[in-house]
């Protein structure tokens, strides 16, 4: 989930808060009055212009994952669905999945955008990048986001993006993270449920991100529903860790019919089609009206489709040429395997329209380093004349932020003042996740371990009295666009009244 600076004002507790039903307007007409004024002058935060500022960096850098032999964790594991084993910190970074999830809120301003246009062809062109732009910041995001503990709960609230979320861990097993995020000034509404499902086979993790996440456009009286592709992590055993989404993506919307069809293209053998999205919007007869095309490391575009239909031909005639000039380049190239921080390689067809850009990420997220090895071949016998010498450059990338995007650098961030307004279940006060950060790896795997068998503790004293988890902020219902089950926000949670929460930490 780009320069989006942290999310939560520590004084901008709304005065009322309405649940939320259908396109209803209620609850963002409080929002609309905020006093800013008590922000901008409460000493704890600096100012920059008028704007809030965040930090830019984690207080510590990444540890070092070298020593770590992830094959004696992970060989018993082939197979099983990892949320039910428990598994070392070293894989982690320091994020909760509610903060993960937080993330699709990184390009908000794609939704925004949707308010000031009249076509709903436009509106859904602005949606399926929006869509596309919410799985961008796990591009190199190798680290394992902490497990939520049930009832945990994060919020954010940016001002400068013009929206708030709240989400909480409404499910351990399964383990279900909801969230709802709304517009302060009353135009969308957008929420779901994800129970992520992963699985080691042996070489790679592979995360099937179940669950509905739906989209409403207040203003046109619009729902657009979708699913998340699924996301596969290599090479977790030998070699460098890079992460694949794949798998078909539909955005529906419900009240014209229109549908958006992405299809996240696997690598394939030679990684020709590694990071792709290709697709196209249709209306309800079937007729196609859009194609889009780009990739979701770095950019989307939308086209004719006549024009699409056009370039992938003349395309096709010169693969055979250009496939072997590709060739002769890679082997003159030292760096043909390293992946820029951005690279514009998407070949963009003449009158494409640029839907979205992913910003780059902090120089200091992550650096690249080269090892130069001297190799000579030949035995003791050969003469220097016939003995060959190599010089392989041996280029690999360190992370020292986790290869955070600069919104997901500030998502833990715990400013003066938040303490007496954040409800205490909030991530931001888990004592592993904070001793993580501070790459205090001891401190955090005894937290950790600590919190788990707390809560383990804590569902065996519910089961001696027989007595079932309540959840504080969503409720079980039904999604009324698509009519499968799903967590629905029943508000309250910026009235600021958080009594009776469970002591989780």
């Amino acid at each position: 989930m780009s320069n989006d600076d942290e999310f939560f004002d520590a004084v901008t507790g709304l005065e009322s808060d309405e649940s939320c039903e259908g396109l209803s307007e209620a609850s963002f007409k409080d929002a609309q009055g905020i006093d800013s004024s008590s922000q901008k002058n409460n000493g704890s935060v600096p100012q920059e212009n008028g704007i809030k500022k965040h930090r830019t960096s984690l207080p510590a850098p990444m540890f070092s994952r070298n020593n770590i032999s992830v094959w004696s964790i992970l060989k018993k594991c082939i197979g099983l669905e990892l949320s039910k084993i428990t598994m070392p910190i070293a894989f982690n970074e320091p994020l909760s999945f509610l903060q993960r999830i937080t993330e699709y809120m990184e390009h908000t301003y794609l939704i925004n955008r949707t308010s000031s246009m009249s076509d709903s062809i436009e509106r859904m062109r602005a949606v399926a990048a929006f869509a596309v732009s919410a799985v961008a910041s796990q591009w190199d995001r190798t680290g394992k986001p902490f497990n939520p503990l049930l009832g945990e709960t994060y919020e954010l609230i940016r001002e400068d993006q013009d929206f708030r979320i709240v989400s909480e861990q409404v499910s351990h097993h399964p383990p279900v993270s909801a969230f709802h995020a709304e517009s302060l000034a009353g135009d969308f509404v957008f929420h779901g449920s994800i129970y992520p499902k992963l699985k080691f086979w042996g070489k790679s993790v592979e995360a099937e991100p179940k669950g509905t996440i739906t989209l409403e456009l207040l203003k046109h009286r619009e729902a657009y529903t979708w699913s998340n592709p699924n996301c596969c992590v290599h090479n977790v055993i030998l070699g460098k860790l890079w992460i694949e989404q794949y798998g078909t993506v539909e955005i529906v919307n419900h009240s014209t019919g229109d549908k958006c069809v992405l299809n996240f293209k696997p690598c394939g053998m030679f990684g020709k089609e590694l990071h792709k999205v290709e697709g196209y919007i249709q209306d309800k007869s079937k007729k196609k009206l859009a194609v889009i095309y780009g990739k979701w490391t770095e950019c989307m575009w939308s086209v004719d489709p006549q024009a699409y239909e056009v370039h992938k031909k003349s395309e096709k005639k010169g693969d055979n040429k250009k496939q072997k000039n590709d060739e002769l380049e890679g082997a003159e190239n030292d760096d043909a395997d390293d992946m820029p921080e951005v690279q514009e390689t998407v070949s963009v067809v003449p009158g494409s329209t640029l839907l979205w850009r992913i910003d780059s990420r902090p120089a200091h997220s992550s650096v690249v380093s080269k090892i130069k090895l001297h190799i000579q071949i030949g035995g003791p016998e050969r003469t220097h004349a016939n003995t060959l010498i190599l010089d392989i450059f041996y280029s690999f990338s360190v992370s020292q932020m986790y290869n955070f995007t600069n919104f997901a650098m500030c998502l833990n961030e715990l400013e003066p003042g938040m303490e007496a307004i954040l409800p205490h279940t909030d991530c931001r006060f888990r004592p592993d996740i904070r001793a993580m950060e501070n790459s205090n790896m001891d401190e955090a795997s005894k937290e950790k371990e600590r919190l788990e068998e707390k809560q383990r503790a804590a569902r065996k004293e519910r089961a001696k009295r027989d007595e079932e988890w309540s959840t504080r902020w969503f409720q079980m219902g039904t999604n009324p666009y698509t009519g499968s089950q799903d967590w629905i926000y029943t508000g309250g949670y910026f009235n600021r009244n958080y009594q009776d929460l469970p002591d989780i930490y």
